[in-house]
Formats: structure tokens, sequence, C-alpha cells
């Protein structure tokens, strides 16, 4: 990362032709250095003018005139970055952007590293490391559940949840220390029942916290839902419905779907990830043995099961012992080609499916298909966590903290000193400052920032 008293400059919409650019600066020299190539329609001058202001004017390279633009000024403390910021929108023409990014570099600035904007937003204390890693999240989100889950990260859900509770443990924490320099004289100044049930406290909101990354990283990766059943149900055909395209071969042939085939379907704002396994069943085939054996996996990983029945095929009691034994926590069964039977009977059929959730479907003519999108959107949106996590380093970090956390209750427990207790103390709350970054290393932010788009 640069020195962050340098200013740097890059382009904070994506590369290409549009009708509009905006290049952004950053920095001590922001607006000493745009004045340099900017002309006011009105002769102003960009470092006198107030903050939070717009100024037409152009940019000129000695005395040809690149472009007309607008300039947009912020001075720090009042800004994303925390430093004076110029953001220049100007016409989208590649050409336009090019030089006029190298009109700023040689005034002074320098190329901004990716993420490079948000990190200063992080170290000038506008924002906490998890509500940095959000603004990534946010750019990145393709569907509604994946901007909620970022959106809510950046406005602080998992720093506002921990922040009043790292307080309190860093306040026991320092008394106990202090009793280390008191250990000849036998004195507890922290109250250890207090501390217990404060640790009992944050132990249930950092499970609750760990327990949402299944649901959060599904958000954001895409639910993943995997179609299983025997072969010729009619799986690929759904996969196929689904998708609205000929994603998979469709067969007569049983054992046609050898391997897992994905597709990502957006639903009420919601991205599933449809995986098509191979069917289910006994085979000597080696290929197809594998690709069953690989179907069985993807199940397992999947958040949500379909088991896709063909009724001719199978009994109400093979349909329960199939799905039961795959032991999968969020199945539904569709009875497919639902078209061509008696649907009285079919419902009956289901009704005897005890403790299973079922449909009636149609692959071929999409007959159930709308109240499979409902139900796979109720599936996820009925969660009862306040706060998701998304981020696999948040769910590591707290992974990390709770087990530190119940170390501590245990030392409580088995009536542990003071300085064994402390270590277990510090520990938690080093994870809970790597989390938010309080306590954090240049290795770390280089990680984290790198995966950022250049201009953010």
């Amino acid at each position: 990362m640069q020195n962050d008293t340098t200013t740097i400059v890059a382009n904070a919409t994506a590369p290409g032709t549009a009708a509009i650019a905006v290049v952004r600066l950053s920095g001590s020299k922001a607006t000493s250095i745009a004045d340099k190539v900017f002309r006011s329609v009105h002769d102003k001058v960009l470092s006198k003018q107030k903050s939070h202001t717009i100024h037409l004017g152009h940019i000129v390279k000695g005395n040809q005139t690149l472009d007309e633009v607008l300039v947009s000024l912020f001075k720090g403390p009042n800004s994303y970055t925390g430093e004076d910021v110029v953001e220049i929108s100007c016409h989208g023409s590649t050409y336009i952007q090019q030089q006029l990014i190298q009109l700023l570099l040689n005034e002074g600035a320098q190329l901004a590293e990716p993420g490079e904007f948000t990190l200063r937003a992080f170290i000038n204390g506008k924002m906490d490391l998890t509500q940095a890693e959000a603004v990534a999240d946010l750019i990145a989100s393709e569907g509604e559940a994946a901007h909620r889950v970022a959106i809510q990260q950046l406005r602080g859900g998992i720093s506002n949840q921990l922040e009043q509770l790292r307080e309190q443990l860093v306040n026991f924490a320092s008394l106990v220390e202090l009793e280390l320099d008191f250990s000849e004289e036998d004195v507890d100044f922290a109250d250890r029942e207090a501390l217990d049930k404060l640790l009992h406290q944050t132990q249930d909101t950092i499970k609750s916290l760990i327990d949402s990354f299944s649901v959060g990283n599904a958000m954001k990766q895409g639910v993943p839902v995997a179609i299983a059943g025997k072969p010729n149900a009619g799986k690929s055909s759904l996969l196929n419905a689904l998708a609205q395209d000929e994603k998979a071969i469709v067969s007569e042939i049983a054992g046609t779907t050898r391997d897992s085939i994905e597709d990502t379907v957006s639903i009420d704002g919601i991205q599933f990830r449809f995986i098509d396994t191979a069917g289910l069943r006994e085979t000597k085939d080696t290929i197809e043995a594998i690709g069953v054996e690989k179907a069985r996996t993807k199940i397992s990983d999947a958040q949500i099961l379909l088991y896709v029945v063909d009724p001719s095929t199978m009994t109400v009691a093979e349909i329960s012992t199939e799905v039961n034994a795959l032991q999968h926590q969020n199945p539904l069964v569709l009875i497919n080609k639902s078209d061509l039977h008696n649907v009285d009977k079919l419902h009956k059929q289901t009704q005897e499916l005890e403790n299973l959730d079922s449909l009636l479907i149609s692959a071929e003519t999409g007959l159930g298909l709308d109240k499979l999108c409902q139900h796979l959107v109720q599936l996820v949106k009925h969660t009862n966590y306040d706060t998701i996590v998304s981020n696999s380093r948040h769910h590591n970090e707290l992974q990390q903290t709770l087990t530190a956390i119940l170390a501590v209750r245990e030392g409580l427990a088995n009536g542990l000193t003071g300085d064994l207790l402390a270590v277990d103390l510090r520990t938690a709350l080093h994870h809970l400052g790597m989390l938010t970054g309080s306590i954090s290393s240049d290795e770390l932010l280089g990680n984290i920032f790198a995966n950022f788009c250049i201009g953010k």
C-alpha cells in the first residue's frame, strides 16, 4: 500500500467507454493538484471553495482543452476517506480518462492500489474492518439477498452487536490483570459470577453469529440447491425448466447425467445455484458410479435438497426410505410428471409422506414450478438471525473467539487462578479485535484490500 501521506488517483468507474466516467483523487494535495488542471467557468479556485460543492469547468492540458467536466469537492474529515477528496466527472471516452489521469500523475498524484481509498477510510476511522469488507461485498452483490446482507454489515451489523460486549470484556480483563499485581495479597478485583454471566451472554451472541454463516454465505455465493432422485425422474428437465434454457441433456436412457451440472437462477432477488446430479442407483458402470458418489457429496453440501420422483416407479414407502436415508436437513419431495397421472391420487400419496414436505410438479408443462419457487424463497428468508455473517474471515475469527470464551468459562468453573484466566481472556479479545480491525497487521490489511477493485 502507498504511504497515506501521498495523494492517490484512480478511475472510480469501470474501465471502458461510457457516457460518464469519474476520476477520484484523495489526499492532502488533492485540491491543489486538481487546481493545476481545472479551469472553472466562474474563475473559482477549488482550494478556496466549501466542502460538498460541485463546480463546472474544463480540464486543460497546456493551452488545449481536454474536456468539460463537473468537479465534486469533499474536504476531510467529512469525506469517504477522511481526507480531501476530489471527484472529476468527465465524458467516458477511454482517451479522455487516460489523459486526465496522466495529467494528475504529472502534477504529483500517485496511482491508487486496489482498495486504497477504502483502506484510508478504515485507517482514518471512517469505518471498521467489517464495514470496509462490506463495501467489497456490496459492489459484488448480484441479488437482493446478498445486497441486504452487505448493507447490514456496512451499517455496522456485527460491530454493533459485539462492541458493547467487547468493552465489558476489556474492563473485566483489566481487573483480572490488576489482580496479578496483587497476587501476594490474594485479592479478587473481578467479580467471578458477573464475569461468567457476561461470558455466557457473549457466548450466545457469538454462537448465533457463527450459526448464521451458513445462511449468509449461501446468500453471498448463491444458495446451493441439489436436484436428486432416481434415474429418469426428470431432474435434468427440472433444471432446464428453472433455468429456462437447455442446460442439461434430457434422454429416456437411464444414467444420462453422469456429472453435476450447475446453473444460477435469481428468484425474488435471491441467487440459487441449482445442481443437477447423477441419478441415485447401484451401478456397475465405473463412470456412472463416480457420478453417483459425487451426487451424494453435492447433496450433503447443499443447503436445500429437491428430491424428484416419478410416481409411476416408486411407492410412498420407497420415497420416504430413500429421502430419509440421505439425512438432509431441508428436503423437499417433488412428485414430477403429475400431468400424466391422476392428480387426486397423487395428492393422497403426498399426504402419506409423513414428516416430508412435498409438491406436485411437471417439469415438462411448468405445473407447480411457481409454488416451488415460492417455497425456496421462504426457506431462505425465514431466518431468526438479527445479524447475518457472510464473510469467511469473520466466521473464522468468531470461532476462535468462541473457543477462547469457552476456555475462560471452563477455567472459572474449575477455579483457575487469575493469571490463567487472563491468557484466555486476552485471546478472546485479540480475535474480537482482529474481527473489527482494532487489532490488525499489514499482511491482513494487504490480503483484504487486494481483493477490492481499483478506485474503491
